[in-house]
């Protein structure tokens, strides 16, 4: 009995020490701009004019151009913020992008069509593995293991800037 306790005792602690590892702290240089540059599939988290880190990074499955509407599966272009966070994502960990903006709303129901939202970074989790780099509905999208620092670096009202 007591074997078995120990056992179920440090399985526990195991588990929890595997849930716990995907929340990291930081200490460094504040992220004041992300930038993310489509065609070169990279993401910069910067410091003023400094970049802290790169990353590559996957796009919506049809990733040329600016995001008109929900459904297309582009990734949008143009000036956002981060917006909110998501430790429970199916994605590992997530953080929301400010898309759409009065402009891509305007835009959108110009066209008769809804713009869509809930676009994040996010990593893949195990079921999205080998899907290919760009496979989201217009997020971005980085390894598990990279949205986990993203997850730590950013804070929110922190602006990123999508370029094509």
């Amino acid at each position: 009995m007591m074997k078995r306790r120990a056992f179920v005792a440090a399985g526990a602690c195991l588990a929890l020490s595997a849930c716990a590892s995907k929340f990291k702290t930081y200490d460094g240089p504040e992220v004041t701009r992300i930038v993310v540059m489509k065609e070169r599939r990279q993401m910069y988290l910067l410091h003023h004019d400094q970049v802290l880190k790169s990353y590559r990074i996957g796009l919506g499955y049809a990733p040329g151009g600016h995001k008109l509407h929900e459904g297309d599966g582009r990734t949008p272009e143009g000036r956002y913020y981060i917006d909110r966070r998501n430790p429970n994502s199916a994605f590992h960990l997530s953080i929301g992008i400010s898309y759409p903006n009065q402009r891509d709303v305007e835009v959108a129901r110009g066209l008769g069509l809804d713009p869509g939202g809930d676009i994040f970074i996010h990593g893949r989790a195990r079921k999205n593995r080998g899907k290919g780099p760009d496979w989201t509905a217009g997020c971005i999208s980085v390894r598990d293991r990279d949205i986990e620092d993203i997850y730590a670096m950013v804070r929110d009202g922190t602006v990123i800037d999508i370029l094509p």
